[in-house]
């Protein structure tokens, strides 16, 4: 059975930083995602990787203040989020795909991934 937990969201004020951890159980070597929703709008795709390696992907909102990776020791994956803005106010999933759904072309879409997290609340606001 496969389980995603995600921790580490909170508030902050813009400029800040927050670090969200994904904890899995029960999944191997697999294409993994961050994503975020605000109420009334489509879950968005933030950044992928696959958890045996290789190249990172990231959307043009969070390029280069965000950075995801994963924690092979403790099985985890993260998100490292620097230069929090306003507009990233959202609720955080984590997500996987163990059906070979997210390819380069389909990672930022929510159809290609079959088990999420509960979610993480991140505010950012002075």
């Amino acid at each position: 059975q496969v389980q995603l937990l995600e921790s580490g969201g909170g508030s902050v004020e813009p400029g800040g930083s927050l670090r969200l951890s994904c904890s899995n159980s029960g999944l191997a070597q697999t294409n993994m995602a961050w994503f975020r929703q605000v109420p009334g709008h489509e879950r968005e795709g933030l950044a992928s990787l696959y958890t045996g390696g290789g190249p990172r992907h990231y959307a043009d909102s969070v390029k280069g203040r965000f950075t995801i990776s994963f924690d092979n020791g403790a099985n985890t994956l993260v998100l490292q989020m620097n230069n929090l803005k306003a507009e990233d106010t959202a609720m955080y999933f984590c997500a996987a795909d163990t059906n070979g759904r997210a390819t380069l072309r389909t990672w930022t879409r929510p159809s290609a991934y079959n088990y999420w997290g509960q979610g993480t609340q991140v505010t950012v606001s002075s």
